[in-house]
């Protein structure tokens, strides 16, 4: 109040609203000019309007003859933008630099709160602006410029090689035929950028004349800014109370309310968030930060949430990956969307964001090439799929974003075990969609795929400590049972065989190989005592493939029946890199024919003894999966692979041979995938060659093991 008696009211002045130009009248903002020059001062030449977009362009003269224009180099711009010859398409016809284009831009969309005022005789008249245009130079002559320079270089090059060059060859053109363009695709079309920017510059320019301050016109319009009748009974609209005038000064601003977007970042606070229903709340969320663990889910939904509804509603719009909740796919791309770099449609860009979903419940680790190659997709929209739920790592690949949450599998196995099922059927459809090899599905006894469990560095390395015992305390009970054997034998038969003692670094070794176990070895019963003894074990016994490795029974090694076995192995399988055991067979049926009679590799050579030697020799049996109803003998069934050759191509053929093991055929361009994905680079066409060549034959369009395809 005293503040209000210490201000008395020195005037009342009298509002009229003006709207005779209300529709019609904009603002032009121009440059900083000085204080001393008017705009009346400053002849304009030119200006012109597109109205639907409400562009202005305006060309004013420049003051050649002030002490501070550069003529020189008015000059040279004029030569670079025109060149030397002058006709009605040159920018400066004067060959100077004479005049500057402005170009307007938008300041705000809505211009409801502004007004233009004319004080005058003590009343006040306020006309509504439709329009603030902001006017700054356009620099559309350096452009035109460069053009010219690109111009000239290209007609010197063409001049030069035509004078070097003979007649231009007849070059061949190809026609192409557009296809009938889909609705979906001319939406795409009227959409794009490119569309947009051709259709602003078909509008046609409108010529405008300029009228200066001093003009008898532009007095004559400057009288519409004032209220044609200043009569109170003709200014119906300021006979208001002083609530609804302050409200038509001020309008609401309906635009920005219309406008706020339903998102929890940037406008949507926290508090307006939890004002929605749960299952929006979460949907909300979850479009917004893609992957989240189930514990963070709740401090954000506020205390007192039921955990129960929130697993009802979380599932409806996120799956399980890892133990943690990824959005799902139909959520981030709704039906009729497409991909803002390809153009593909939502269903596509659905199924190959579910492929990589998937690939991160089987590991931790997923390769781009990879994913592009199976769905097909562009790179632009594999990158998406995984910056939503992957971090890059170099050299390695796309890591999940958050660490296994061991917690929540373990509180709640119900919504586990009903993730699995939804992602064994998203696997099957996938498979299907994709042609995917099943070989990254770990498969159970009855044949059903398992969840993937992670295990930490630590529990590894402890588990591989306990392996090494578990081997080195087998290796020596065996090498036990093997000396008392060969005790027996001698004594039954009068035989003196030598002994040499086993070496630390023997028994190292032999633990060493015995921790590489991988696949068991089928093994059938034998009568005699020598086969017994030649395979080092019990008959009946699954040995693995690695265990003897090369280390045969004490005495054994300098038999010279074993010496030959092995020498015929060792130069076959450098010869031919992967055999059947019947195979195997029938090339040592024949290099016993060659051999004179009485050798020592006629006093007979079981089955198991000659399959003994071979995983000796440094192969391996290859379990390849052959279909039930196959045709071939249990000895075509059993392949066998020399695992290391010195060669450059092991690490290849290895990979191949893995792939085998799990596939009984095999396409072509997977096997390319994988061999690049496990060796970290691109094969040439030759270097995948060579490895097919030596382990593989072609049959029906389908690669097979040598000696497995059955015709």
């Amino acid at each position: 109040m005293a503040n209000e008696e210490n201000d008395p009211v020195v005037q009342e002045i009298d509002v009229y609203l003006a709207k005779s130009l209300a529709e019609k009248l904009y603002l032009f903002q121009y440059p900083v000019r000085p204080a001393s020059m008017t705009y009346d001062d400053i002849p304009h030449l030119s200006a012109k309007i597109k109205p639907k977009q409400q562009k202005v362009e305006l060309e004013m003269a420049i003051d050649t003859m002030n002490p501070n224009y550069c003529r020189s180099k008015g000059e040279q711009i004029a030569l670079n933008v025109d060149g030397t010859c002058t006709d009605d398409t040159s920018t400066y016809s004067t060959k100077l630099m004479d005049k500057q284009t402005f170009c307007s831009s938008q300041t705000t969309s809505n211009t409801s709160r502004y007004a233009a005022a004319l004080y005058r005789k003590g009343e006040l008249h306020l006309t509504p602006l439709h329009g603030i245009l902001q006017l700054r130079p356009s620099f559309s002559y350096l452009d035109k410029a460069d053009a010219k320079h690109r111009e000239r270089e290209a007609a010197n090059e063409a001049g030069d090689s035509s004078q070097d060059e003979a007649e231009e060859d007849v070059k061949q053109i190809t026609v192409r035929f557009s296809r009938p363009e889909s609705e979906q695709a001319r939406q795409r079309r009227v959409q794009s950028y490119e569309f947009l920017q051709k259709k602003h510059a078909e509008e046609p320019w409108v010529h405008l004349h300029y009228y200066g301050l001093r003009d008898s016109r532009s007095e004559h319009e400057r009288q519409y800014l004032l209220c044609q009748g200043p009569g109170i009974s003709e200014n119906t609209e300021l006979i208001k109370s002083p609530s609804e005038y302050l409200m038509m000064l001020m309008p609401p601003n309906i635009e920005e309310e219309k406008e706020k977007p339903m998102a929890p970042s940037n406008v949507l606070s926290m508090a307006q968030l939890r004002t929605l229903p749960l299952a929006d709340q979460i949907k909300i969320l979850m479009k917004n930060v893609k992957v989240m663990p189930f514990a963070n889910l709740m401090s954000l939904l506020g205390l007192g949430t039921d955990s129960t509804s929130v697993l009802r509603c979380i599932q409806q719009v996120a799956m399980l990956v890892q133990g943690n909740w990824v959005v799902k796919s139909d959520i981030l791309y709704p039906k009729d969307s497409s991909s803002p770099h390809s153009g593909v449609p939502a269903e596509v860009l659905c199924r190959g964001r579910d492929f990589v979903m998937w690939k991160f419940t089987q590991s931790r680790w997923v390769v781009r090439k990879e994913v592009a190659t199976v769905t097909k997709l562009c790179a632009e929209d594999v990158k998406d799929f995984l910056e939503h739920m992957a971090v890059v790592r170099i050299n390695k690949g796309w890591e999940f974003l958050l660490p296994y949450d061991e917690d929540f599998i373990k509180k709640h196995p119900d919504v586990v075990q009903r993730q699995h099922m939804l992602w064994m059927g998203i696997q099957a459809k996938l498979e299907k969609v994709y042609s995917l090899l099943k070989e990254t599905v770990p498969k159970t006894a009855e044949g059903q795929s398992v969840p993937v469990m992670l295990v930490s560095g630590d529990q590894r390395v402890q588990a591989a400590k306990a392996k090494a015992q578990q081997n080195h305390l087998l290796l020596e009970r065996e090498l036990q049972w093997k000396k008392e054997q060969l005790q027996a034998m001698q004594a039954s038969s009068g035989m003196r065989i030598k002994e040499e003692p086993v070496s630390e670094e023997e028994e190292e070794e032999e633990e060493e190989q015995g921790d590489k176990e991988e696949e068991p070895m089928d093994t059938s019963t034998c009568g005699s005592l020598r086969n017994k003894l030649a395979n080092g074990l019990p008959a009946g016994r699954a040995v693995g493939g690695d265990t003897l490795n090369g280390h045969p029974p004490a005495g054994c090694g300098e038999a010279p029946m074993a010496r030959e076995l092995r020498a015929f192995v060792e130069a076959t399988f450098q010869r031919q890199f992967v055999l059947t055991l019947s195979e195997l067979k029938r090339l040592f049926n024949m290099h016993l024919a060659s051999l004179p009679p009485g050798h020592t590799l006629f006093s007979g050579i079981s089955d198991r003894m000659l399959q003994d030697t071979v995983l000796a020799a440094g192969c391996k049996q290859i379990l390849v999966p052959f279909p039930p109803q196959t045709a071939a003998s249990p000895d075509e069934q059993k392949v066998f692979a020399l695992w290391e050759s010195g060669d450059m191509s092991d690490q290849h053929r290895q990979v191949l041979l893995e792939i085998f093991s799990k596939n009984y055929r095999v396409r072509r361009n997977l096997i390319q995938t994988r061999l690049n994905q496990e060796c970290g680079e691109d094969l040439s066409k030759q270097e995948v060659d060579k490895v097919l060549k030596d382990c593989c034959v072609s049959y029906g369009g389908m690669w097979y093991l040598k000696g497995t395809v059955q015709s």
